[in-house]
């Protein structure tokens, strides 16, 4: 067996032999575990074992390191003692290594496009709005103007995230401030919600907010839309938008801005002809903003001349790039693209001062005792040209409503009202013209030589009977068509028979008489001239939502009714009644041909168009339609038979001292849902009343027409009306002083 150099022998110590081995130099020692394993005992056995209870004895205890090895063994002995230690350096050692290396490709490859991504944020191009142009009466008096208003916008890329990355509106940091801005506007966060059957109330601010940053199907907008100011709310007053302003520092991306709208100085005399402007609907906003237009900020003309010459007033945008702080407020202007070019500026064709006393006497007329309409039309016209000098629609509304923002129980009121005061009726009503279409009947007789001026007469007994075409012989069995004299006006002329609105000598030309062996127009040359005289379609007036009415023949019966056209049919459609249906416009223009010799001209309410500098852009000439292919003698005729009809027939209430004046009555029968609801169609249907005229008959330059509903006869309701109308243009009536004054009492200091 081997012992241990230098006299150390078994029963030795471990302190003991690691001294005693440093001292005979042979290195290290190593603990009785290694240095005798496989080493015998004294009693040959292999010794296996350790001394345990010396070697927890000596646990704790400083060990010599040996000199040999140096401080290199000693961290190697301290890996091998720690591996824990080992991955974790790695791991730390990796983490740096793969932000070091992204860091390095930020900086140096992606550089720049980090730094144009920074100026793009700071810096951002806005549009600046152009003025609207002015809107004035042909004597230059201004109508509208374009005031200051407070709006509140929100630009959602400013609002906070939480997250320090993207655009989440949903973040509770954007919810806080959308909730702040709601109660500061005194508007609901959101409306969401309401539930089945709740009302449809305004949208709340989140509701504005979402709707913006999704298109229609739902999906995300590009990423450049969160960059636009959402407008919030409109006509903002001073003392809620500057309480907005002082609290920029808790609103990030909240703004108040400054913008023009419209205030109309004549309301509600000039509504129906103006109109009004309102946020883009969201069915049309792709293609506005493909002109120019940003759907979320932009109101358009949405009615009357304001939508009709939207690109006209609209003007042109400008464009400047602004510096923002990092709560999307403005530093400074960095630079102005392109200036913003002023709308240009229209002038009607209307004369205030008359459309004024239009409306009164009008409204005058709608409350006559025995009359109590509760909805009227008067037009003025300029028969050589078909300007539009005055044109009143009653009931109407103020078009201020929509710039200050109407409230929900405005709203129900306008059109909730069966009389729909937010429609034009002088051109979207469809109505039974009554008599005053007998001379069309009567300028289509001539030209077609049907009856001859003065040479034929036609026998009124006050009916004219027509026999039952399947029992001709059973005179139980057919139909009287009475005139609205039951006397009979006795044998009449052409002349007579407009000058007496004869129904028995209309229904005569218009259908014929088996009984005299008169052949009349018949139902084909009637739609023919109906159709020349502009009837069936727009007249195509510069306002918007004109209908066509309705110009009746046998295939439309027969299609829409599934039943046959028969004498009836002609002998109504002669007198203007029955299935025919006109506007109060078209009918007004169809006697303004007849006035002036056979030119019909396109009604227009626009006389001039110029530029922010008053250099005319668009002078607007008078537009023919066409040339009536009746003579000139015929149209005379008629004109006569017109001015009999003042002189000496139904209508001398229209006489105006030293002027001829030359005009038609009309009582129309009608049954509408109205009267139906309110019992009136019960036993005799109710009348519509209506009076057209022009003078001076020898050179007309002025014309006329009044329609009241359910205002009884013609010529006791509408006569009047017009006569007043036409008594002030010429200067004849006591109250032109009276009337100036009305046009001017809702007008605030031109500025």
């Amino acid at each position: 067996m081997d012992t241990i150099p230098c006299g150390l022998g078994q029963g030795v110590s471990e302190r003991g032999a690691s001294i005693g081995a440093a001292q005979c130099g042979v290195g290290p020692f190593y603990p009785a575990a290694f240095v005798l394993v496989g080493a015998e005992n004294a009693s040959g056995e292999e010794f296996r074992g350790v001394n345990r209870k010396a070697q927890r004895k000596n646990q704790g205890r400083a060990r010599p390191q040996p000199a040999v090895e140096g401080k290199w063994a000693a961290r190697w002995t301290a890996i091998k003692a720690a591996p824990r230690v080992v991955v974790l350096f790695l791991f730390i050692l990796g983490i740096f290594y793969v932000f070091g290396r992204r860091l390095w490709y930020m900086q140096f490859v992606e550089g720049e496009l980090y730094s144009a991504a920074a100026e793009q944020q700071s810096t951002r191009e806005i549009t600046v709005p152009a003025a609207r142009g002015i809107i004035y009466d042909r004597n230059g008096t201004q109508l509208v103007r374009n005031v200051p208003s407070f709006r509140v916008t929100v630009i959602p890329a400013y609002l906070p995230t939480g997250e320090g990355r993207g655009i989440v509106i949903a973040s509770r940091e954007a919810e806080n401030v959308l909730i702040r801005l709601a109660f500061l506007l005194n508007m609901p966060y959101t409306t969401a919600g309401g539930g089945m059957g709740a009302a449809n109330p305004a949208p709340g601010v989140r509701d504005i907010l979402r709707n913006v940053v999704k298109d229609r199907d739902g999906n995300e907008v590009p990423f450049s839309m969160y960059y636009r100011a959402v407008t919030i709310k409109r006509n903002v007053d001073r003392e809620t938008a500057m309480l907005v302003a002082q609290q920029s520092l808790v609103l990030p991306g909240v703004s108040v801005e400054v913008e023009p709208v419209r205030e109309y100085l004549y309301s509600p005399l000039m509504s129906q002809i103006m109109g009004y402007l309102l946020p883009i609907p969201e069915e049309v906003a792709e293609v506005r903003r493909a002109k120019g237009y940003d759907p979320a900020t932009d109101r358009i003309g949405y009615a009357g001349v304001e939508a009709v010459y939207e690109d006209y007033l609209k003007g042109a945008k400008g464009h400047q790039i602004i510096e923002e702080d990092v709560l999307g407020r403005l530093v400074r202007v960095v630079a102005e693209v392109d200036a913003p070019v002023p709308g240009d500026n229209v002038y009607l064709t209307i004369d205030l001062e008359l459309q004024a006393f239009v409306e009164q006497a009008l409204q005058e007329g709608m409350d006559a005792p025995r009359v109590n309409s509760p909805r009227g039309v008067a037009i003025v016209m300029n028969p050589q040209t078909s300007e539009i000098l005055a044109m009143v629609s009653l009931p109407t509304y103020d078009n201020n409503i929509f710039t200050r923002g109407a409230s929900t129980l405005e709203l129900q009121h306008l059109y909730g009202d069966t009389h729909r005061p937010m429609i034009n009726h002088a051109i979207m009503d469809r109505l039974h013209p009554g008599s005053v279409f007998k001379v069309v009947i009567a300028s289509a007789a001539l030209q077609e030589e049907i009856v001859y001026p003065q040479h034929t007469h036609v026998s009124c007994p006050g009916k004219i009977v027509v026999p039952n075409r399947y029992a001709p012989n059973d005179p139980g069995l057919a139909t009287s068509f009475f005139c609205w004299n039951r006397s009979g006006h006795g044998a009449l002329d052409v002349v007579g028979g407009i000058a007496h609105s004869c129904n028995v000598f209309f229904y005569t030309i218009g259908g014929g008489n088996e009984e005299e062996r008169f052949e009349g127009l018949g139902v084909n040359r009637i739609v023919q001239y109906t159709e020349l005289f502009g009837f069936g379609k727009p007249t195509g007036v510069d306002l918007p939502g004109e209908v066509g009415g309705l110009v009746p023949n046998p295939r439309w019966k027969r299609e829409q009714l599934s039943e046959s056209w028969n004498t009836g049919n002609t002998y109504h459609f002669s007198i203007g009644e029955g299935f025919l249906e006109v506007t109060p416009l078209q009918m007004l223009n169809a006697i303004n041909a007849i006035a002036n010799g056979g030119q019909l001209y396109r009604p227009r309410v626009v006389q001039r168009i110029t530029d922010a500098e008053g250099v005319t852009v668009d002078p607007r000439a008078p537009e023919l339609i066409r040339t009536l292919p009746i003579s000139q003698a015929h149209l005379a005729t008629v004109r006569l038979g017109m001015e009999g009809a003042v002189a000496y027939g139904t209508a001398p209430r229209a006489q105006l001292e030293g002027i001829n004046v030359a005009g038609k009555t009309g009582t129309a029968q009608y049954c509408d849902d109205i009267a139906r609801l309110a019992g009136k169609c019960d036993g005799g249907w109710p009348e519509h009343a209506w009076f057209a005229a022009f003078a001076p008959v020898e050179e007309p330059e002025v014309s006329v027409i009044v329609f009241l509903y359910d205002g009884g006869e013609g010529s006791t309701a509408a006569v009047p009306v017009a006569h007043d109308i036409l008594a002030h243009y010429f200067g004849l009536d006591e109250d032109a002083d009276e009337a100036e004054l009305a046009a001017t009492h809702n007008a605030e200091t031109t500025p």
